[in-house]
């Protein structure tokens, strides 16, 4: 993403949501979870059915991203990462591509709310 498409991306209003509020739309498959911190983080630990998504491959090749973006279809995408800044990061500028976003905050909020949590996959 260039530079003034990042500047411009940074005005979009995103809802933040508290684990809660989208649970029943995660579960059903109406939204996808993801987890955008860096693969180092993940190690503590995940949540249950969040797509391992880092952000710096998001503002990179998108390698990671691609795939599961070009399946997206109407879903939503709820972010989460350690305290909730990257994830809004990454819901504005995914907002800003014409995806349905939202802040889903820290990862701490959703081990807090009795979400299940996973090691990730070794690899």
């Amino acid at each position: 993403m260039n530079l003034a498409k990042l500047c411009k991306a940074m005005f979009i209003s995103i809802p933040r949501l508290n684990p809660s509020d989208c649970a029943d739309r995660i579960r059903s498959g109406a939204a996808i979870l993801v987890d955008v911190r860096e693969p180092d983080e993940w190690t503590e630990g995940v949540a249950d059915q969040a797509a391992l998504l880092p952000l710096s491959d998001l503002n990179g090749p998108r390698t990671h991203w691609k795939p599961v973006l070009e399946t997206v279809a109407n879903r939503e995408l709820v972010l989460y990462c350690r305290a909730g800044g990257r994830s809004l990061i990454a819901a504005k500028v995914l907002a800003a591509e014409g995806f349905r976003t939202a802040n889903g905050g820290a990862f701490s909020a959703w081990v807090e709310a009795g979400w299940p949590t996973v090691l990730p996959p070794q690899g």
